[in-house]
């Protein structure tokens, strides 16, 4: 195969994603294929396991895909169509030296991308980088590799039930598939629960007929909370797209967000393992780090990203991690990545337990009131730099600044965070404080500071 130049917008941060027929084909699939296989090959490995989600252009990826590997003298494992976390297990319990899943995770129906794992550990930043760079050189390993046939559908879901932590339930759940990937999981894994168990959008598809697939955004959760009230329910659970993040509803029709779903868990991780490291990432509230500590455990603050939160889970020998984002991290009698079907799994047995109920716990929390994750468009050549000048005036004022990504300024009032989106044109930001008083301050301190970088701020 010749050299290959690729959309320079599809290679990302911690993936590889785009738009089908705009800057994303089935020929770059082939070159995906070439290039990864040969970097499997020069690192002394031979075999990728391969899965994909529904979406319409998945299956045709994946063939593409595989012929690439298989060029490059590598045995291709097809583990099937299903979940992300279904093909991160079978790169962890397969005897394969890594893994590539082809998923659009939340994003429009006519997107799709590749995640991909390297010797059971994230594959990102400067790895993705050299997949580039092997696909311009054209300078491929050489084979004729195998394809094995290896559904792995089955003993992904007797893992997830080897978790379930009781065998009887009076439990009313809702579970929300949004027609994404985790949709046959869920529907398997449900059929097994004890409990009573009401079933949403299950049906894999990959135009998305009834609501996006992403359960950080309220609209997308209407549905959840109509079928909560509908079936006088306990708790409603969602998926993304691929099924690597959950939404989390309480028996009230409130939305727990990302740190509060963390904070239930890292309870219970706590309550088994006394003093644990828990890592959450920059944009999670003070009240989750608070806690964490008056439980017993050491809270960690990190970069945002799951390979980030993976390679610091890994550093630091944490059993825990999460991600505003409700990306969730068990090591904890678990692989160390974010699996939502394992995690609910997880959920279940603390309200069992415990006879704790998600209302219950979320009324508990300490009050804060808070922006959601403000986004301001920024060029990629520009956004870092920006930040850098808001650090530096910040600095010149001696502010008490935690700068693990980006800059996370604590004040009398709460805390503002600026930070640059490694996938996107734009900057993020969040504030939080202890009353509406407080967080009408951070904002104008945070709009000072872009003004004064002429960052456009939206009317």
């Amino acid at each position: 195969m010749a050299l290959y130049n690729f959309d320079p917008t599809i290679i990302r941060e911690y993936d590889i994603r785009g738009i089908i027929g705009e800057t994303l084909s089935t020929d770059d699939a082939t070159a995906i294929g070439r290039a990864f296989g040969t970097i499997i090959r020069r690192a002394g490995g031979d075999k990728v396991a391969v899965g994909y989600d529904g979406r319409t252009s998945s299956p045709g990826l994946a063939d593409a895909l595989t012929q690439g590997l298989r060029a490059s003298g590598v045995t291709v494992y097809g583990v099937g169509r299903g979940p992300t976390p279904m093909l991160y297990f079978a790169a962890y319990t397969l005897p394969v030296d890594g893994g590539i899943m082809i998923t659009g995770s939340h994003n429009p129906g006519n997107h799709n991308g590749f995640k991909l794992v390297q010797n059971k550990q994230a594959f990102f930043g400067e790895q993705i980088k050299e997949i580039d760079r092997v696909a311009k050189s054209g300078n491929f390993e050489e084979g004729d590799g195998d394809y094995i046939e290896h559904p792995i559908f089955d003993a992904y879901i007797g893992r997830l039930l080897e978790e379930v932590q009781f065998q009887h339930s009076n439990l009313k759940v809702v579970w929300d598939a949004g027609n994404g990937a985790a949709g046959e999981a869920m529907t398997a894994l449900t059929s097994q629960l004890p409990g009573q168990h009401e079933l949403l959008f299950a049906e894999i598809d990959g135009t998305f007929p009834n609501h996006h697939p992403d359960p950080t955004v309220p609209e997308n959760l209407v549905d959840l909370q109509r079928g909560i009230s509908a079936n006088n329910a306990d708790l409603g659970i969602a998926f993304d797209g691929d099924g690597d993040r959950i939404g989390l509803v309480d028996s009230e029709g409130e939305i727990l967000w990302g740190d509060q779903i963390m904070l239930f868990l890292a309870k219970g991780v706590l309550k088994d393992l006394p003093g644990a490291t828990i890592i959450a990432d920059v944009k999670a509230s003070q009240v989750l780090f608070d806690e964490i500590e008056k439980a017993g455990g050491k809270p960690v603050m990190w970069k945002t990203g799951h390979s980030h939160i993976k390679s610091k889970m890994i550093e630091l020998k944490a059993p825990f991690a999460g991600e505003m984002s409700a990306h969730l991290f068990f090591a904890d009698r678990y692989y160390g990545y974010d699996d939502a079907l394992y995690a609910a799994v997880r959920v279940l047995n603390i309200l069992e337990t415990e006879g704790l109920s998600l209302a219950e716990f979320r009324k508990s929390l300490p009050k804060a009131v808070n922006t959601p994750e403000m986004r301001f468009e920024c060029d990629d050549t520009r956004k870092f730099a920006v930040v850098d000048e808001v650090a530096a005036r910040l600095a010149e004022d001696n502010a008490d600044v935690v700068s693990v990504d980006g800059v996370r300024v604590n004040t009398a009032d709460g805390w503002w965070l600026l930070r640059a989106s490694n996938t996107q044109a734009v900057l993020v930001a969040r504030c939080e404080a202890s009353t509406e008083e407080g967080l009408v301050r951070l904002q104008a301190q945070l709009a000072e500071q872009l003004s004064k970088s002429d960052v456009v701020l939206p009317n």
